[in-house]
């Protein structure tokens, strides 16, 4: 049975195809996804693949699907391990090889006849999905395997898909009567059309938003690179001589830090903020509404209180009170952070000899003036030694250094877009690991933000391990032409975090699809850890080169760097806790009256904590895709719990005084990075770490103690 997760935003099939073949019979070779891939590596053939191929191969899956599951429930023979939860395992075959590409091309590429065929097939995979999960005769035996599990002498692997197969059955509605399933159809069909609606809405939003600047005096303030993209953003839009600026976040984000003109600021920073919020046909205001509210129906349909106590019991935190006692612990210092802040804030604008309160779209451009001030930082001081090329080889150069793992441009290789890149992964004994691609600049056919996804998921074919094809997708800013994209500090931590990802899914190292996944709250662990080497020095020394001169980054400003590091925790944790309470408010709702108004409440549950007038929460509801498009629903939380993993984490390395010690890395590779699902979470820290994780690194590296 196919799982759906989200990595970074982006939700992709777990258990993609095993292999590039299918179990069909249709030898129909005008359709690629009907027949073997015959490309290297068996990567999907993107060049072949339209958009007439999906639907059909949709269909004909689930067809197929569907007499694979009779054959399971029609089998005479006693329900056995093999013949019932590997048989379920490996069903669908071809349903999961089409719908991986498709998820991960409707998110990097999408058009309107993409998303018109997601609208369309929504309701059908809803109730393809709904009839196996609720198929009783399958259930039977299922259940009838689950019961008698003391007696099989399954080995772990095998004993966790038994138990996650007939776990998910029971949170799919399997034990309900039937009048409640009748129901919980059509709660999940409606839900997987309102989480649909909200992404294609935000996408649409974002990219209608145009600031569109005729004279050069309206500049002012703006590096370069900056003016030199939006000029070319602008000639691409027909507006030649003129500067386009957008809200996606290489070209907002640098705006609000550097630009000069309060008032253009603050027209881009509303045009942010109200995404979805704007009364027109992409208002998200109403589809919140439903969405929070159905969500509430299912998970009293379910017997919980709430949509979070359903979601939270998967996942390493148990309840809401475990997570709120985490967000609690940080919020005060944070706030209390955030305010020092806001004074230095002041005082630069009291420089300038204004008395204005500054506002929310004057706190990233007085920010950096301040924290030039404090630490002679300007960061546009550190992007020349943050070419592209230069951070994405410091990222392999450290897999190397760790892992004795290898990454080789591969060409002549069908690519998901043009604009990505392509590379072999081989483990330190030569053999193939998996194939990478890698997609790093913004357009307007692409979801924003960064992910890391997959075209296929590693699993075993006849006793072969087969390997996982693995995306990254980013939106860094785009270099004008003939020059080198320079990254900014947090656009380097993003290449890393999604490589730390990308490494997970090539790692892992698991039998059946069914425990590919980790929880939630923990699948930022193999990602954030990696964050922290991005500028420890030994390093920067390597991979950070100025782009014109080749020169290394010189010690003054590495020391700069990391003087300044922990200063803005005070913005970045606040605004971050803000979207975590949020998203958990929401879903611990037990009832939602008639007048609900979403953005009523995210004033008040935010403006009751306190939160700074000045700082917007990190998502807004009406763009918080996170947690009303799915992925992190009641688990936008999980970024700061794994946090606390990963801050842990990173201190075996710094204990033995070599950060790149290959032992401790030989440890997490086997302990949190390989087995996938097989063990309980917490166990799988604990058998890497020896003890269970605390704040205290967290707390120490954010400068909040």
């Amino acid at each position: 049975m196919k799982q759906m997760i989200m990595v970074a935003g982006l939700t992709v099939l777990l258990n993609a195809c095993g292999s590039s073949g299918t179990k069909t019979n249709n030898d129909d070779s005008g359709n690629p996804f009907m027949t073997e891939y015959t490309t290297p590596f068996g990567v999907p053939p993107f060049d072949q693949i339209k958009l007439e191929h999906y639907k059909p191969a949709f269909l004909q899956g689930m067809e197929e699907e569907k007499k694979d599951i009779e054959a399971i429930c029609n089998n005479s023979e006693e329900p056995t391990f093999e013949n019932t939860i590997v048989a379920l395992d490996q069903s669908g075959q071809l349903l999961t090889k089409a719908r991986i590409v498709f998820s991960g091309q409707n998110s990097a590429d999408t058009n309107s006849e993409m998303e018109a065929l997601s609208r369309e097939m929504s309701p059908l995979f809803s109730k393809h999905s709904d009839d196996i999960r609720l198929n009783p005769v399958l259930f039977t035996r299922v259940k009838a395997v689950y019961d008698k599990k003391e007696q099989l002498a399954l080995d772990k692997e095998q004993t966790k898909l038994l138990e996650e197969t007939y776990k998910g059955f029971v949170r799919g509605g399997a034990n309900l009567p039937a009048d409640k399933q009748a129901k919980l159809r059509e709660l999940n069909s409606e839900l997987a059309m309102l989480q649909l609606t909200f992404g294609q809405n935000m996408l649409k939003e974002t990219n209608a938003f145009q600031l569109i600047i005729d004279k050069q005096e309206d500049l002012s303030g703006l590096p370069e690179n900056l003016i030199a993209t939006a000029s070319e953003a602008a000639k691409a839009a027909g507006l030649e001589g003129k500067w386009l600026f957008t809200l996606h976040n290489p070209s907002v984000m640098p705006f609000l830090q550097y630009s000069d003109k309060r008032e253009l600021r603050e027209k881009i920073f509303n045009g942010y903020i109200n995404r979805g919020n704007n009364g027109n046909s992409e208002d998200n205001k109403e589809v919140v509404k439903k969405l929070v509210t159905k969500r509430l129906e299912k998970a009293q349909l379910m017997g919980y209180d709430d949509y979070a106590s359903f979601v939270l019991e998967e996942r390493m935190a148990k309840n809401a009170k475990n997570v709120y006692n985490l967000l609690d612990e940080l919020w005060t210092p944070a706030l209390a952070k955030a305010k020092d802040e806001l004074k230095d804030i002041q005082a630069e604008i009291a420089k300038e000899g204004n008395n204005f309160e500054a506002a929310g779209w004057d706190w990233r451009y007085y920010f950096e003036k301040a924290k030039k001030a404090k630490f002679n930082l300007d960061e546009n001081e550190v992007r020349p030694y943050l070419k592209l090329d230069n951070v994405r080889d410091g990222a392999f150069l450290l897999a190397n250094k760790l892992y004795g793992i290898t990454f080789t441009p591969i060409k002549n290789i069908p690519l998901p877009h043009a604009d990505a890149e392509a590379y072999e992964c081989k483990d330190k004994d030569g053999t193939h690991l998996g194939v990478l691609y890698m997609d790093f600049f913004p357009r307007a056919s692409k979801r924003g933000g960064a992910w890391c996804g997959g075209y296929r998921s590693q699993t075993y074919e006849n006793g072969k391990r087969v390997a996982p094809v693995v995306t990254i997708v980013c939106n860094f800013t785009q270099p004008a032409p003939g020059q080198p994209a320079l990254l900014s500090a947090d656009e380097a931590s993003t290449l890393f975090h999604e490589f730390g990802h990308g490494l997970h899914s090539l790692f892992r190292d698991v039998h059946y699809y069914g425990i590919g996944g980790v929880p939630r709250d923990f699948v930022e662990l193999p990602s954030q850890v990696m964050e922290h080497w991005v500028f420890e020095p030994e390093l920067l020394k390597v991979y950070a080169k100025h782009y014109q001169t080749g020169e290394i980054i010189p010690n003054e400003l590495i020391e700069k760097l990391d003087k300044s590091g922990k200063y803005g925790q005070g913005f970045a944790t606040t605004e971050y806790l803000a979207a975590s309470y949020l998203d958990m408010d929401y879903h611990i709702l037990k009832q939602i009256p008639d007048n609900f108004e979403v953005m009523t409440f995210e004033n008040k549950v935010l403006g009751d904590r306190g939160l700074l007038k000045q700082i917007p929460s990190r998502y807004r509801t009406p763009y918080f895709n996170h947690t009303m498009g799915g992925g992190y629903t009641a688990g936008y939380y999980s970024y700061i719990w794994s946090e606390v993993l990963d801050s842990d984490a990173y201190q075996a390395f710094v204990e033995t005084g070599d950060i790149f010690n290959q032992e401790v890395a030989a440890k997490f590779r086997t302990y949190v990075l390989t087995p996938g699902g097989i063990d309980d979470a917490m166990m799988m820290y604990v058998n890497f770490r020896g003890k269970e994780p605390n704040t205290e690194p967290l707390l120490k590296n954010r400068g909040l103690k």
